[in-house]
């Protein structure tokens, strides 16, 4: 009777290992096909995202490609404005030297007037810097500024023997 019983048992136990195998090998390909959608998923939405910032920024390019052309000449036109003013400033009305004593440099500073030159009585040099509306003086007419406040100008007289 115990070898008829285990020879019963046999396929049964047999059965039962087969089935915690099928259980075991099912889970992990769940487990796999899981990572793998996740993977998939990730790319996707990551190309999707791609697809979606470049399209937005296409979008807004169009959008405001004018108003930022617009924006460009404006400024264009304001320092064209500045240059031609800073070459017209002596012959303004408000310019207050005689605009004969008035020489033009453009760089680093715009003028340097010879206060009563023309007149053979010069009372003054002055370093003059135009600027418009709410424009600031640059780090290196601040420089400029600074070495004619202090007193830091001198003459010298180079001569060649070319």
């Amino acid at each position: 009777m115990n070898y008829i019983t285990i020879i019963l048992c046999l396929p049964l136990l047999a059965l039962l290992i087969l089935l915690w195998k099928y259980v075991e090998l099912k889970s992990k390909m769940e487990q796999r096909a899981r990572q793998i959608f996740e993977e998939w998923q990730e790319r996707e939405l990551e190309s999707t995202s791609k697809r979606k910032a470049e399209i937005l920024f296409e979008e807004w390019k169009q959008r405001y490609e004018k108003e930022v052309r617009k924006d460009a000449v404006e400024k264009s036109k304001a320092v064209i404005a500045g240059k031609v003013t800073e070459h017209l400033i002596p012959y303004l009305p408000d310019f207050k030297y005689n605009p004969k004593d008035a020489r033009f440099i453009g760089s680093p500073i715009d003028l340097i007037v010879f206060d009563g030159l023309d007149e053979g009585e010069l009372r003054r040099i002055v370093f003059v810097e135009v600027k418009s509306g709410k424009s600031t003086l640059s780090k290196r007419e601040r420089l400029i500024r600074n070495a004619v406040e202090q007193r830091r100008v001198e003459w010298e007289i180079l001569r060649s023997e070319i």
